[in-house]
């Protein structure tokens, strides 16, 4: 029998002793009778509890728990079994609202679990078999159907693909990936079948590492937790010490009883872990990575934020920012030539070119004669058409720009951007720019932290301070560190650290240093498994920045409700022993009350586990 079973056994033999006792009491069989069997009822509860802090106390652990034993046993031996009955049920009760409120709190886990890919169907040159996906190797062609999950993390080979990722990022909506596109195990095949390269074993894969980090968070204990396990050790002292000086001073040793069995709070102390649990769970089910209840408890104290720019404040890359149409051009009709064309060449933007394209759902065609100019750009052929793009020099050489060019070109002169210029026969027919653009949610995510009580915001960059200030601009920033070199915004955060709590947000290799010395680092792993996620405290899976704020809020919400839990759950139970002490509570009535608290306070740390917001779950 599990300790979940014997728990469950002894709340019945508890109540069914509770039931029969006031039976035989009721028919006037004589309160001897109904005293030995409430007794009866008491002792394996008694008994299972002693052996259980036997065993803790062997291992070095010491609980409140001690307390109830001591009720139970004064109870009896103060001739008031009924009172040791009902202190025996509030116990096994509290136990068993224990195991449901821990089994609530670790539903998220036992979710992931369950849906965790076990099989993958890998292609060779005659035929798909299906196996295990401890079975995959990096490099295996592998063939994912409609509805299934993606059994490893990989590329994608085919075309296009749409993915159901909200078990991973919490994005709501179906993604649309594009062929070489990174794809993570664990998300839906929301379209039709397509085709995939293993890039990583299952263990190493995404989906192995959520559930792996989720299960660690219920084990890793958070200062906060162990500050209330200690607490435990001062509780049973104080509450010999207010039972003594009842009986002392009333001279009843019913009073000291009293003050025993109100102050039992067997679940109390489990409100701490139960509401962490909840928030790493609720902060899971957005997309939010806790390495462990101590790293939520300490993003809760964050006061301080640090962000890197690239890839972290920026997109982080050459992004398609604008395009200029000459007069009776069509931009996406230039977007699908120069797509095209670029499909032929190995320039850094080309991925980017194609990428935007794709993302409009452009028909590509396929080009001809292409001759690339390294460095420069390329020319060759799209639909019978001469096209030419790369830079001004290569496309137009000594020519100047006309007249509806113009203003686009003072626009960008001092920006760090790149521009591609487009001709179609010997016509200028269009300029795309490319550059690192701020994100979309960069600004909202800044704001949103400065709500939740972060009073300073840093960007660290290894850029020149021009670029540094054109991205900073439009943000809500205190202080901008350019020119950094990781050595650079590791003393960065040092030094903010010393001053207040600080959080540190990147993405890149090279801000692991500053991930591990700030007192929470966080990693914006959505690009696949980097340095940075393993030296991260919390990793953010969505490629967006606003998670970072909502887990901020969740961390913070979590540590209230702990905080409350404890607080007002202690307080009851210190003013119901005062009134116990004072002779104004029976045993039995002390022990109905208590256990109204214990259920009151577990049943608030639950509330971790929701949105906290109204109309959302």
């Amino acid at each position: 029998m599990n300790e979940s079973a014997l728990r469950r056994a002894l709340l019945v033999i508890a109540i069914v002793g509770l039931a029969l006792g006031v039976g035989v009491w009721r028919t006037g069989f004589g309160s001897l009778e109904a005293d030995t069997i409430w007794m009866v009822a008491t002792l394996p509860v008694v008994a299972a509890l002693a052996i259980s802090i036997l065993r803790d106390f062997w291992i070095g652990r010491f609980g409140v728990d001690a307390i109830a034993l001591v009720s139970m046993s004064a109870a009896l031996l103060l001739g008031q079994p009924l009172a040791a009955v009902v202190v025996a049920i509030m116990y096994a009760g509290g136990t068993v609202l224990e195991d449901f409120a821990r089994g609530r709190a670790e539903r998220n886990l036992k979710a992931l679990t369950d849906r965790s890919p076990r099989v993958a169907h890998r292609k060779s040159t005659h035929a798909t078999e299906t196996i295990p996906i401890e079975e995959v190797a990096v490099g295996d062609a592998l063939m994912v159907r409609a509805g299934e999950l993606l059994p490893v993390d990989g590329i994608l080979l085919d075309a296009s693909a749409s993915l159901d990722e909200s078990a991973v990022t919490g994005e709501p909506l179906p993604v649309p990936r594009s062929a070489g596109d990174t794809l993570r195990s664990g998300t839906v095949n929301a379209g039709e079948a397509f085709s995939m390269r293993a890039s990583a074993l299952a263990e190493q894969s995404t989906y192995a590492a959520i559930v792996r980090m989720v299960a660690a968070a219920q084990t890793v204990k958070a200062p906060f937790i162990r500050m209330a396990d200690r607490f435990a050790l001062f509780l049973l002292p104080a509450t010999l010490l207010v039972s003594g000086a009842a009986w002392y001073i009333s001279g009843d040793p019913i009073r000291a009883l009293a003050v025993l069995v109100v102050a039992t709070p067997c679940p109390l102390i489990l409100a701490a872990p139960v509401a962490f649990i909840g928030g790493v769970s609720r902060a899971a089910r957005a997309g939010i990575l806790m390495k462990g209840s101590a790293a939520l408890e300490a993003l809760a104290q964050v006061r301080t934020a640090i962000f890197d720019k690239t890839g972290t404040l920026t997109i982080g890359g050459a992004e398609l920012i604008e395009i200029e149409a000459a007069p009776g051009r069509n931009t996406d009709h230039l977007l699908r030539l120069l797509a095209s064309l670029e499909q032929a060449s190995h320039h850094v933007l080309a991925d980017s070119i194609i990428r935007a394209a794709r993302s409009r759902q452009l028909v590509l065609s396929h080009p001809h004669d292409v001759r690339e100019y390294r460095g420069a750009g390329l020319k060759g052929r799209v639909e019978n058409m001469s096209i030419a793009a790369g830079s001004r020099a290569l496309v137009l050489a000594d020519k100047p720009l006309p007249k509806w060019a113009t203003s686009g070109d003072e626009r960008y002169r001092d920006e760090p951007v790149l521009r591609v210029f487009v001709t179609l026969g010997k016509h200028l027919a269009g300029i795309f720019t490319f550059g690192d653009a701020l994100r979309p949610d960069a600004r909202d995510a800044l704001a949103n932290l400065r709500s939740a009580g972060i009073t300073r915001m840093v960007m660290l960059t290894g850029d020149d301070g021009a670029a540094a200030k054109h991205v900073s601009s439009g943000l809500d920033l205190d202080v901008i560190v350019a020119d950094a070199v990781p050595a650079d915004k590791v003393a960065t955060v040092e030094a903010e650290k010393a001053t207040a709590p600080t959080m540190m947000v990147g993405d890149g290799i090279n801000d692991a240093p500053a991930l591990a010395a700030a007192t929470v680092g966080v990693a914006m792993g959505a690009r696949g498994a980097t340095a940075s996620s393993e030296a991260a405290d919390v990793i953010i899976l969505a490629d967006r920045l606003e998670p970072v704020a909502e887990a901020v809020r969740i961390a913070q919400r979590t540590r209230a409700i702990a905080l409350q839990s404890i607080v007002v759950g202690l307080a009851l139970s210190a003013v119901a022993m005062i009134a116990a002490a004072m002779g104004q509570i029976t045993p039995v009535a002390g022990a109905l009350l208590q256990e109204g608290i214990d259920v009151a306070v577990i049943l608030n740390a639950l509330r971790t586990l929701g949105d906290g917001r109204l109309g959302r779950a």
